[in-house]
């Protein structure tokens, strides 16, 4: 049976909320949870599947809790790992870099080997440019909390289901 963890950070605000009702989506006793900031490669190398917040900072940058793990994971071979990546960006204050944090992230693991699931469509939001977009869709779930948040708990419900087909079957 496979393992499965959630990684976010403790000490933010939109992305633990987020993470909770993806928490509570799975079930509390189907996935472990992991503060980010904690995160070591024996964390990764403990599990198989796992979610991910990325949250875009600034002008479409990854959190600094990210960039300080980078030089370590990119290291690791994530052939055998999955990940779903959620994100939280703001399609108005900054829609030149919509949810780019979720794209980043995707190619760091992707470039590792890992297979990335969770895809969601671009249907729906208004912003210029997305990193996290490919095609019609993005590469995970991208939340603007900021202007949309009444979509969240739908969005995050959609989402979740297509994950536990990845993570559970």
């Amino acid at each position: 049976m496979s393992k499965n963890a959630i990684i976010y950070s403790f000490h933010t605000q939109k992305s633990k909320k987020v993470a909770e009702k993806v928490i509570d989506a799975i079930g509390k006793d189907k996935i472990d949870v992991i503060n980010a900031e904690e995160l070591t490669t024996e964390s990764i190398e403990k599990y198989d599947n796992f979610i991910i917040s990325a949250p875009t900072w600034f002008d479409g940058e990854l959190p600094n809790y990210w960039d300080e793990f980078l030089p370590d994971l990119e290291e690791m071979d994530l052939s055998k790992k999955t990940f779903a990546i959620f994100g939280l960006g703001d399609q108005k204050g900054y829609p030149e870099n919509f949810c780019d944090a979720i794209g980043l992230m995707a190619e760091i693991l992707e470039g590792c080997g890992a297979k990335i699931v969770g895809e969601t469509s671009i249907e729906g939001y208004n912003y210029e440019s997305s990193k996290a977009q490919r095609g019609n869709v993005f590469v995970g779930l991208a939340i603007d909390q900021e202007n949309q948040a009444r979509l969240t708990k739908k969005r995050v419900s959609d989402w979740v289901e297509k994950i536990k087909e990845e993570f559970f079957n």
